[in-house]
């Protein structure tokens, strides 16, 4: 059975969550309300891009993906957008791209001055079963942002830190894929903040590396990430977002002892 999800940028006790979760209590009386995230750094679209990219194929299709981070109707066109077998309803400030990276199949306008009015109203309804093409006009240009992409050589990755999670492990834009095409069958380093945090093997699992010591593994999401056994990675070397990742071929180590 479809759900609904939210992914705000409010805290959990503010008083936003408890009114679109009553409005759509009443208009959707037995359909689930999920939260997908909360507490999203304001406006940071691309932090809720990637979370939401992440994990909305998780739910069953049909579910519709509120998405009240940067939103203000306002200030911007809203859209409903249909991609994937799933809905999404937010404004139109360039998020819809950085979550499906691919033009979606269906993009509607929708219009109302309150936000969480406005899309409770229409979450409601697509559970209901109205199209969305019932509920507005066709978009006919929706905002793209550039997402954040790492850069390739023939000898060198240099990516970015895109993501860190509850335990500090730091997350970066490098896929196991783009890994594999630079570094298969040849040795590395993998550098962050400075050439002395380093990593000269992909590690399986955090019990890989000795307690205290960095580390470097694909995660689920076969994104590079990196971590200390039993520590805060991002805490104790003052990563955040942003911070670059380096990989070299390990016999340029000799021809360049700085980082960046």
């Amino acid at each position: 059975m479809p759900v609904i999800t939210l992914t705000t940028e409010w805290k959990h006790d503010d008083i936003y969550g408890g009114i679109i979760r009553g409005k759509l209590a009443n208009m959707s009386p037995g359909t689930a309300v999920i939260d997908n995230a909360g507490n999203i750094p304001v406006f940071d679209i691309a932090k809720a891009a990637f979370i939401i990219r992440n994990t909305f194929e998780n739910y069953p299709e049909g579910s519709v993906h509120i998405i009240c981070v940067h939103s203000e109707p306002g200030n911007r066109e809203c859209l409903i957008v249909r991609a994937r077998n799933h809905y999404f309803i937010g404004s139109n400030n360039g998020i819809f791209n950085l979550i499906l990276n691919s033009a979606p199949d269906e993009a509607v306008k929708i219009s109302g001055q309150d936000e969480l009015d406005l899309f409770a109203r229409t979450a409601s309804a697509i559970i209901a079963g109205k199209r969305p093409a019932e509920l507005g006009a066709v978009a006919t240009e929706i905002n793209e942002t550039i997402p954040l992409r790492a850069v390739i050589d023939k000898d060198t990755i240099i990516g970015s830190i895109i993501f860190i999670d509850s335990y500090g492990n730091a997350i970066s834009n490098i896929t196991r894929e783009v890994f594999a095409r630079v570094f298969a069958n040849r040795q590395f380093r993998i550098l962050i903040q400075s050439n002395r945090n380093c990593a000269t093997h992909i590690s399986q699992k955090y019990g890989d590396a000795p307690v205290g010591e960095m580390l470097a593994r694909f995660n689920r999401l076969d994104l590079l990430e990196l971590a200390i056994n039993g520590a805060n990675i991002s805490e104790l070397l003052s990563i955040e977002t942003g911070s670059a990742v380096r990989i070299d071929a390990i016999y340029e180590m000799a021809e360049s002892n700085r980082l960046f």
